[in-house]
């Protein structure tokens, strides 16, 4: 059999070319992002209600609730503040939070540029009042987003090892951290541009939590996409290694368009590792593998159709999917 090695060398070389092409392109995409969203006007105070809640007294408790009356809700007494502010467990709060937050300039900075980024592509979202608190360590609402205020519960986010957390869940605490802040904040924005979903098929979370995930990728070129998802580096990695063999799970399970209410827990919810029920993959994979895949289904969506970002948000599961072309990592 005959070969022409010559073709088949102008075809790997114009494969290089394309893949170059492909590259120097999203570079440039890229650039043109930093470069326009670094010009939106963007002006960010923070608010630190945790020194001022700190500072409270009987002489100014009145001005502190005029500015702040969303932080003391009528039904309450002045005397059940003014004894808070002098209780031991939030007194020993405050120090701690002010050891590790003396300083908060450099997440000014960030969330900036968060707020760059989010404007930049809907540019009808508002920057917040930026308020900072302590909430005797309510990680169920770490931050708040609502009513254009962004309140971020610094007590939350004091390390992972920190004594405040003894008793909670190893899988909860690990994102328990000062560089968590910027992420958390990105997820709710995600959150509120993306609609729940449509039905309760596995297929339909999937793609859910895989719009959240490409917005917040959008939002936050400057962190790892192991940060961006709640990982660590060791568990990105699983992800990626295994990719291939957990979508070929999911296939052969059918449970893509299974509305069994375990699959949320097993795979997207947050928890100790994804749930296969088998005892060696079980003690390696990181929970929320769901939310990972959907990530990727997602891209790829966007990478092989003409679509905008405001389509994609619209966009039900099956077209996304169907559409895609996925094909997991091998």
């Amino acid at each position: 059999m005959y070969i022409n090695y010559d073709i088949g060398m102008k075809s790997i070389k114009f494969f290089k070319i394309g893949i170059i092409f492909c590259i120097l392109w999203s570079c440039k995409e890229e650039n043109k992002v930093e470069i326009e969203s670094a010009k939106i006007p963007v002006e960010v105070t923070i608010e630190r209600f945790d020194r001022i809640f700190a500072d409270v007294t009987p002489e100014n408790i009145e001005s502190v609730k005029e500015e702040y009356p969303f932080f003391f809700p009528k039904k309450f007494d002045d005397s059940i503040w003014l004894t808070k502010v002098k209780d031991t467990i939030q007194l020993e709060i405050n120090e701690e939070v002010e050891k590790k937050y003396n300083d908060f300039s450099e997440e000014k900075v960030q969330i900036r540029s968060l707020l760059q980024h989010i404007k930049y592509y809907f540019p009808e979202v508002t920057v917040p009042r930026v308020i900072t608190i302590t909430s005797d360590v309510d990680y169920q609402r770490k931050v708040i987003l609502a009513d254009n205020l962004l309140i971020i519960s610094l007590d939350t986010y004091l390390g992972a090892e920190h004594h405040f957390y003894d008793g909670i869940q190893a899988y909860l605490k690990r994102n328990f951290k000062r560089d968590q802040i910027i992420p958390d904040i990105a997820e709710m924005y995600a959150k509120q541009l993306v609609e729940l979903p449509r039905n309760r098929t596995f297929l339909a979370n999937l793609i859910y939590y895989g719009k959240e995930l490409y917005l917040k990728n959008l939002f936050l070129p400057d962190f790892s996409e192991a940060h961006k998802i709640g990982y660590t580096e060791e568990q990105y990695a699983w992800a990626e290694a295994n990719e291939e063999e957990v979508w070929r799970y999911f296939i052969e399970k059918q449970l893509l368009f299974s509305t069994e209410a375990e699959l949320s827990p097993r795979f997207i919810y947050p928890g100790p590792f994804s749930k296969f029920y088998l005892e060696q993959i079980d003690q390696e994979a990181p929970d929320r593998i769901g939310q990972y895949i959907g990530w990727k289904i997602v891209s790829s969506y966007m990478e092989n159709n003409n679509v905008s970002l405001r389509q994609l948000l619209v966009a039900d599961a099956e077209t996304i999917f169907n559409t895609s072309k996925y094909k997991p990592a091998r």
